[in-house]
């Protein structure tokens, strides 16, 4: 890794920033797949699966007899599978809300409802690691919102079908309708409906900068999305007290995901640095995918600064995706915390636990997002409408507040509204 001792603040933002494509190119790019999409619908989708997945299709609807490789999988996973989302589903239901009513003066009754949005598309990252995860963090939570209609897009694999696991997945979440598609060309199927795929009304999931890009431009043409969600990150914090192979382990957790993912190492103890690198170099040799980490790494960084509440103004301007602090102060500096994803406390707490069965979302903001942007929770899945029931007697009470007000900002139609009832 690149190691920064004791850097300047001036220095910060160029230590954290995040390398990034061309965003010119990179648009022009995504756009003339979308409109392609848009004009030509299956027969553009089809012709994309064939050019960037290498896979001609008929169609892109999985058919019923693909639907059966879903109980192929080893019970093993089957049970792991259920396990998380026993899991999943418990900590989501503690986020349901019952509508409230308040009287905010006699006669006059206010509350707020949550509504599921009606349909929804959620986007299942293939390729080298096909993210059934994805599906129960996403499938879910979408299901429990009371969503009507749930469509679901993941890349085929080479032999044209949808990894079987990621089918027992979306049984369990309760999703009935997957579309061979991925990439850029899956996102604009969802966001303008095809023959085959409905058009939705918000899309959800992580992919790469060009998956990422096309949600943020499909975004203007009416279309909801849950955040801008690019390459895998992870920052941790790791004083002396920290188990070096234990940090090690998480931050080739994350890059592993892809050579574009982010590592990011902030520390108070030089060794400790020198440790992470020698149980990285020992951990690398034994990872199947550790050619993509190595890369990744590559672009990685350690950060070694005075104190732990510096550590954290550093952490907290880096807003990253996941934040392990693995410091035997990891319950007080937990509380310091304002911009991250998902935040694991302690030596025990790895990332990865997070990624699959704890029970919170894994579809965290990426690249700084964090800052003002929140994981995906059921909250993301449904719209709140507020209600309000006025008595006569209640109108009356507040009439002269609405009139008054209406007047002053020179809206008499406002006013009117009011006054043509309570003196009637």
């Amino acid at each position: 890794m690149q190691v920064y001792i004791q850097p300047t603040r001036e220095s910060w933002p160029g230590i954290i920033s995040r390398p990034a494509m061309n965003a010119v190119a990179l648009e022009e790019k995504v756009s003339a797949i979308l409109n392609d999409i848009r004009q030509n619908g299956d027969a553009a989708l089809l012709k994309y699966t064939a050019s960037f997945d290498g896979v001609t299709l008929s169609q892109p609807a999985l058919s019923d007899e693909e639907w059966a490789a879903a109980d192929t999988i080893p019970e093993p996973l089957k049970a792991a599978i259920s396990q998380a989302a026993a899991n999943i589903k418990l900590f989501h239901a503690q986020q349901i809300q019952a509508p409230e009513k308040v009287e905010t003066m006699p006669g006059v009754v206010c509350w707020r409802k949550a509504v599921g949005i009606e349909k929804v598309g959620l986007y299942i990252p293939g390729g080298s690691a096909p993210l059934f995860s994805t599906v129960l963090m996403l499938g879910i939570p979408a299901s429990m919102a009371g969503c009507r209609e749930i469509v679901l897009c993941t890349p085929p694999g080479k032999d044209g079908l949808v990894h079987p696991a990621i089918l027992y997945a979306a049984k369990t979440a309760g999703i009935t309708k997957i579309f061979k598609a991925g990439g850029v060309q899956a996102i604009g199927a969802m966001a303008y409906g095809t023959a085959s795929v409905p058009k939705v009304y918000k899309i959800f999931g992580p992919g790469n900068q060009f998956v990422t890009c096309a949600k943020q431009l499909v975004q203007q043409s009416d279309i909801a999305i849950d955040m801008p969600a690019g390459p895998s990150e992870v920052a941790v914090f790791a004083d002396a007290s920290a188990n070096p192979a234990f940090v090690a382990a998480d931050l080739l957790s994350q890059a592993e995901h892809g050579p574009d993912s982010q590592v990011l190492l902030v520390t108070t103890d030089i060794n400790t640095v020198e440790s992470v690198n020698k149980a990285l170099k020992e951990q690398l040799a034994a990872l199947s995918r550790g050619s993509i980490a190595t890369k990744a790494l590559e672009n990685s960084r350690a950060v070694v600064l005075g104190s732990a509440t510096e550590a954290m103004e550093l952490l907290n301007e880096y807003a990253p995706e996941h934040l392990i602090l693995a410091t035997d102060q990891a319950a007080e500096l937990s509380s310091m915390v304002v911009n991250a994803g998902s935040v694991f406390v302690g030596h025990y707490s790895p990332e990865s636990a997070g990624d699959y069965a704890s029970g919170t979302n894994h579809t965290l903001p990426t690249n700084g997002y964090a800052t003002a942007y929140s994981g995906v929770s059921l909250d993301s899945f449904v719209k709140k409408i507020t209600f309000q029931q006025l008595s006569r007697e209640g109108l009356h009470r507040i009439a002269g507040t609405v009139t008054t007000m209406a007047e002053a900002e020179g809206l008499d139609a406002h006013a009117n509204a009011v006054k043509v009832r309570i003196n009637n």
